[in-house]
This record gives structure tokens, C-alpha cells and sequence, in this order.
């Protein structure tokens, strides 16, 4: 899988690609019903996708009301422990500016100064663009994830889940998979007063080693 990412634009030890998607839903009601009105004004579940290189969904959290941020949906996240804790091997996910920056977990340069930061965004952006291909491919496939669901909203977020483990299931997998020389580790140690203190080392590494 590595080596499928890598081949989109050079970036490398790629694991898989993160994105928060809203899924329109009608009022709940009740007294918390105004917790699934989104920053645009309408009732959503935010609903938190890793996919893999071949645009499958191989890790969904649906359940978190429509005005809770990205950051916090993957903070709280099972696949955040499992990374923390290093279960999921070497490797990071890719994000875009709304999650934080971590060893794991890397996102754009947000002001680039130099050429070797403007070519990480660029390899950056055009692999995590396999995020937004695969979230477009799955809500193409159930239109009702964008002309918004009228159930309960129990039923709802078994519906959100069934129809990722549906798409899953309608697309053919490349037989063939390589692997590539995982990129080296950086320090492992807490750095309490900025918590993107080490994601950001391991990001000027990474530019550092393979864009300068």
C-alpha cells in the first residue's frame, strides 16, 4: 500500500488518507438537535473516513454530531490510540489543515517558504486527493449520503456504515502489492508544551530527506 501511495506523487510511507465528510440528515429533535447543525447551517452527521490507495474505506467513525470538529472526531478515534500506540506499524496518514499535525499524522505546510516545502504541499495535496476520490466514488455510488437521510438517527449511522462496507465490497482489488522501506522513525518522546512540536520535526524530516 506504501508503494501505491508513493507512485501518486513521491511521498513516501504513506499508510492510508483521512477526511471528515457531512452527511445530511433531518432535525433529530429533542433538546441536542441543534449539536447536529454544521458550521453551513444544516443537520449533518460528521462522519471520519480513512481510505487506502484503492479508494477503499478502511476505517469509519459515524456517530459524532454535525457541529464537532474534524480534530476532535480523530482525537477521540480508535485509529488515533491504535497509532499512538504504534499498532498500526510505521507509516503516516495524511490530513488536510483541520487536524493536527503528528508524528502519524501529517498535514500541509501552512505558510510553504521554500521550494522543498512547496514540493511536500504539492506531493502532499495530490495524495491526499485519493481521500476525496474515494468519498466522492462512495456517495456516487448511495446518492442518499448526499440528498441526506430521513431515518432515526440510530438507524442512520448503521446505514452510514453499511453503505462504506457495501462500497468496500463493489470494488476489485489490485492482486498485486508491494512494499517499500519504511522511512526511518522519528524520536519517540512527548513534548508536552506543543503537541505538533514532534509532528512537525518528523514533517521537516520528511521534507528535508525527500523534497529538498
Amino acid at each position: 500500500m506504501k508503494t501505491k501511495f508513493f507512485n501518486v506523487a513521491g511521498f513516501p510511507s504513506v499508510i492510508g488518507c483521512i477526511d471528515g465528510r457531512h452527511i445530511p440528515i433531518q432535525s433529530p429533535g429533542g433538546d441536542n438537535a441543534e449539536l447536529f447543525r454544521n458550521r453551513k447551517g444544516y443537520f449533518s452527521i460528521n462522519v471520519q473516513v480513512v481510505c487506502d490507495a484503492d479508494l477503499k474505506l478502511i476505517n469509519i467513525v459515524s456517530r459524532w454530531p454535525g457541529s464537532t470538529h474534524d480534530s476532535t472526531i480523530f482525537n477521540a478515534s480508535f485509529v488515533r490510540a491504535q497509532l499512538e500506540a504504534k499498532e498500526l506499524g510505521s507509516g503516516y496518514l495524511l490530513g488536510d489543515s483541520a487536524y493536527p499535525c503528528r508524528p502519524y499524522l501529517m498535514t500541509p505546510v501552512a505558510n510553504p517558504a521554500t521550494a522543498a516545502e512547496h514540493r511536500y504541499n504539492s506531493s502532499h495535496i495530490k495524495t491526499r486527493n485519493i481521500a476525496e476520490r474515494a468519498i466522492g466514488v462512495w456517495k456516487r455510488r448511495f446518492p442518499c449520503l448526499s440528498l441526506g437521510l430521513r431515518t432515526t438517527i440510530n438507524t442512520t449511522l448503521s446505514v452510514i456504515v453499511a453503505t462504506a462496507i457495501l462500497n468496500n465490497l463493489a470494488i476489485i482489488p489490485d492482486d498485486h502489492i508491494d512494499d517499500v522501506d519504511d522511512f526511518g522513525e522519528a524520536e519517540d518522546q512527548a513534548i508536552e508544551e506543543n503537541p505538533n512540536a514532534l509532528g512537525n520535526a518528523v514533517r521537516n524530516t520528511i521534507i528535508d530527506t525527500y523534497f529538498n
